[in-house]
């Protein structure tokens, strides 16, 4: 039987590694880009070379009517069975520094986008997957990044809620990934810090995030579920300031 998935953000980054998976896996693509053109092409060119159909959608998804962008998807690829929202805006900035620009920015992107893009899917496909890109960081209190964490601890909570909504027929998963990929402005030293606070003391791969999502799509008895990719790092809250209390010493 024929598939196909629609990747928003599909040509740089771990959407450049999702989509590629998926076509090696045997998925037709209908790859969304936004800025990254000529990654976009270079994607769809190897995607061909797997003998998979690939057809390019450039939108600024923030920007357009989601269910006309479905419409025309839908209209490519009939057999769409698969959404990966991996759509992502990324801006450092507190509660005192975030503007309305990124506040909106990130919200509309962010979550406001998987939202009505999974409910034009469901709206379409009769059965299939919602995979959404979440983010370790929702273990977290990381206001250094405040509407960044918002919109990715509700995408978080809408994947759960959409995942009882939708079932039996469709089926709706996130993947959070830890220290996969590094900022591209990221340093050696800062890498080598981050690396160092991981349990399992290395940085992952985007292969690790691909196992994931073909996982999913094989388990057929998953749903509602969110998959930490990420070493360990978000249960490592072991309250270091702590341990004085439990030396073996403390009370000799």
């Amino acid at each position: 039987m024929k598939q196909a998935a629609l990747v928003t953000g599909g040509a740089v980054r771990l959407g450049r590694a999702m989509t590629l998976a998926l076509a090696k896996y045997g998925f037709d693509i209908a790859l969304h880009y936004h800025s990254s053109q000529n990654d976009a092409k270079e994607v769809a060119d190897i995607i061909k070379s797997y003998g998979q159909k690939c057809l390019l959608f450039h939108a600024d998804l923030k920007c357009v009517h989601l269910d006309k962008f479905m419409e025309q998807v839908y209209a490519a690829f009939p057999y769409l069975n698969l959404l990966v929202n991996s759509a992502s805006e990324y801006k450092k900035a507190s509660l005192i520094e975030t503007d309305y620009d990124i506040f909106d920015s990130q919200f509309a992107l962010n979550l406001r986008v998987p939202f009505f893009l999974s409910k034009e899917f469901a709206k379409r496909c009769k059965d299939g997957n919602i995979v959404n890109i979440i983010d370790k960081m929702t273990k977290f209190n990381s206001y250094h990044y405040m509407s960044y964490l918002l919109t990715k601890t509700a995408l978080e909570k809408l994947t759960q809620s959409a995942a009882l909504e939708l079932a039996p027929y469709i089926r709706v998963n996130g993947i959070s990934p830890g220290f996969i990929l590094p900022p591209v402005a990221g340093d050696t030293e800062n890498i080598l810090k981050r690396i160092e606070e991981i349990p399992l003391k290395r940085q992952g791969s985007v292969k690790n995030i691909t196992q994931t999502l073909l996982h999913i799509i094989k388990n057929d008895f998953i749903t509602g579920q969110v998959f930490f990719v990420d070493g360990g790092d978000s249960v490592n809250c072991t309250g270091k300031s702590l341990e004085m209390f439990h030396s073996p010493y403390i009370n000799k």
